[in-house]
């Protein structure tokens, strides 16, 4: 399913939302490039956990922003490499590569327009993360790009945000104000939206186009693309204070008043071998 001309034209003004975005989230609190510096890492705990030793893997970090992530795994000894549409995001991940002296090489593209510059069945893991699918219209082309990018027997890994806590008011989170289900791909439209790195930061107002996906449209785009899914997770908290009525019951695990409920989910597919 190819993409509208008004989707493209949703996408360049999220594109320019990232380039405005990127400065400010190098020096937010939020992202503590300083801790990084010094030898941090921006991962958590479920993902180095769940996808285990990257000791001489190549991995290919999608929708990387300034390239923290991708840098971290690099520091635990991966080959990385990471891709994003943000030409400011990526030049930044790259001095930050240059300066830390951690070697990772970053791509500026737009995900569907890949594989373009990288090679087919050419990488061990294919990484997304925490915030990724609300910024695509299609997941059917974001599964087949992965796909075509992972080696036989490679693996696909992703952690995000869970379609149920995206459903919830964003000032108090005790009631619905967001469909789970997204109707013929259309997106919210969300007017003077600040920066979730840095609310208090001094910022243009935007308007963002944000697209709804439900856990099975997630799972059932991976399978379509040919992907073997070996397991869906789902956790009771989240790593990140990404809504203001979330409170943190210990260190990095943010929860919510209500009963338990998934705030967060990761799953991980492999590609078959021929």
């Amino acid at each position: 399913m190819s993409l509208s001309p008004l989707e493209r034209e949703q996408l360049a003004a999220n594109r320019h939302v990232w380039d405005c975005w990127a400065p400010l989230h190098l020096t937010s609190k939020f992202y503590s490039v300083e801790d990084f510096i010094a030898g941090g890492s921006s991962l958590r705990s479920i993902e180095t956990s769940e996808l285990g030793d990257v000791l001489d893997k190549r991995l290919l970090h999608l929708q990387c922003h300034f390239g923290l992530d991708t840098l971290s795994w690099a520091r635990l000894g991966a080959d990385a490499v990471g891709v994003d549409n943000s030409e400011v995001a990526i030049d930044i991940a790259r001095r930050l590569s240059v300066d830390t002296g951690i070697q990772a090489d970053f791509v500026c593209s737009d995900l569907y327009a890949l594989p373009g510059p990288l090679d087919r069945d050419s990488f061990d893991i294919v990484f997304s993360s925490y915030g990724v699918l609300s910024w695509l219209p299609d997941l059917e082309p974001w599964a087949s790009v992965s796909a075509a990018l992972l080696k036989p027997g490679g693996v696909f890994y992703l952690v995000e945000f869970h379609p149920l806590l995206d459903m919830l008011d964003e000032d108090t989170g005790t009631r619905f104000e967001f469909p789970y289900f997204g109707a013929d791909r259309k997106p919210l439209v969300l007017r003077d939206e600040v920066s979730y790195a840095d609310p208090d930061a001094d910022q243009p107002s935007h308007t963002l186009y944000q697209w709804i996906h439900s856990l099975g449209d997630v799972v059932s785009a991976l399978a379509g693309a040919g992907l073997t899914i070996e397991w869906l997770h789902e956790f009771d908290y989240s790593p990140y204070a990404c809504c203001p009525w979330l409170h943190e019951r210990r260190h990095n695990e943010y929860v919510a008043d209500f009963p338990a409920a998934p705030h967060v989910f990761s799953v991980k597919a492999r590609k078959p071998v021929r």
